[in-house]
């Protein structure tokens, strides 16, 4: 069976860091890009950081750069999300997202794991 395990979410104040982990199993990782969306209450789900599978490219949306950080273990078949300097808007239900190749920000993604809560205090 294809799992995608969400995991770290938690508590924390504005400034403060957070790391999550998303542990695959089911399917050979390294031909997968690896993306983490979340969505706030009453917001759309949007794409926040990807790394590609054939060239290991990282992407990021606007609001995190700088302050986010996508790798990949492969030995672990886990992919991490740094998340340093946390603001108040980051707070939403973080998913984890795998689909052959390249990234993308499509939410067809083929696998979807079940997703971890983040929330930043002020």
């Amino acid at each position: 069976d294809v799992q995608l395990q969400a995991s770290g979410g938690g508590l924390v104040q504005a400034g403060g860091s957070l790391r999550l982990s998303c542990a695959a199993s089911g399917f050979t990782f390294d031909d997968y890009a690896i993306a983490w969306f979340r969505q706030a209450p009453g917001k759309e789900r949007e794409g926040v950081a990807c790394i590609s599978s054939a060239t290991r490219a990282t992407f990021y949306g606007d609001s995190v750069k700088g302050r986010f950080a996508i790798s990949r273990d492969t030995a672990e078949n886990t992919v991490h999300l740094q998340m340093n300097s946390l603001k108040p808007e980051d707070t939403a239900v973080y998913y984890c997202a795998a689909d052959p190749g390249v990234c993308s920000d499509y939410l067809g993604q083929r696998y979807w794991g079940r997703g971890t809560q983040v929330t930043v205090s002020s």
